[in-house]
């Protein structure tokens, strides 16, 4: 299994990251893709690529964390988009959530469509969020592509939408949400996605899988979610283990 979006970035990891990559090794996680949401989590995630053979980096700047960020923080991440083992720009998108401001928003879609430039000017897939905002982000996409394609992270769309953003060369990434029991959209999905276009992540310390919902999220939850989508679909929890796997490589170019 590859968990394709974590935050072993974040405060409750950081301090010591070994700890939780080695007890979803464990589980049978092969590999993390470290996720940044500003300047500071990307740095981290670009440190801790280069302290893990099976770690990678992701880098970008959060819609939240906009409004936050540093007049000159777009330009560092752009600098580093060409490091070793920094595979994709992200996480970026629209979350109309949290900001209810018109201003704001435009700003988010603003900033949204520099990044995916940034990415395609580095031949980089992007790493999608969305929240409240799927009319904008589907429309975002259609009219500024990722050449190089991407993840919609943690997909909380409609089953129908999946083989529109899947023409956009991206791929839909599964998580907590598919587990909950009254999840009917995630499990709708999981049950008709194309297997060649689904990932599977945790979003740690986000979104634990039941019977843990609540609780503070861990890298080694991933077999929970495998697990359940291998329950929805009625086939073995390895076909979507080497399905996932082999679409994370594919995406980012890792085939051995």
């Amino acid at each position: 299994m590859i968990d394709s979006h974590c935050h072993l970035n974040h405060d409750d990891f950081f301090a010591d990251p070994k700890k939780y990559i080695d007890a979803a090794m464990r589980v049978g996680v092969s590999a993390f893709l470290v996720v940044g949401y500003d300047l500071k989590s990307s740095l981290r995630a670009i440190e801790l690529s280069k302290r893990f053979d099976n770690v990678y980096a992701a880098i970008g700047i959060h819609p939240t964390d906009i409004k936050s960020r540093g007049e000159g923080d777009l330009k560092q991440i752009e600098a580093l988009l060409d490091q070793p083992k920094v595979i994709a720009c992200g996480e970026i998108g629209l979350d109309y959530y949290w900001d209810k401001d018109e201003a704001m928003r435009r700003e988010q879609r603003a900033c949204f469509i520099e990044q995916i430039e940034m990415a395609n000017r580095h031949r980089k897939p992007i790493i999608v969020h969305t929240r409240d905002a799927a009319f904008h982000t589907h429309d975002l996409l259609v009219h500024n592509p990722p050449i190089y394609g991407g993840i919609m992270h943690c997909y909380s769309g409609s089953a129908e939408m999946v083989d529109e953003y899947a023409s956009l060369g991206l791929y839909i990434s599964l998580g907590g949400p598919v587990t909950f029991l009254n999840a009917k959209t995630p499990k709708e999905v999981a049950k008709s996605i194309a297997l060649d276009r689904l990932l599977i992540e945790t979003d740690a310390p986000y979104l634990a899988p039941h019977p843990l919902r609540g609780q503070r999220n861990e890298t080694k939850n991933l077999r929970l979610i495998c697990e359940e989508i291998a329950r929805l679909r009625g086939c073995s929890f390895d076909e979507v283990d080497r399905a996932t796997t082999a679409n994370f490589e594919k995406l980012f170019g890792l085939h051995k």
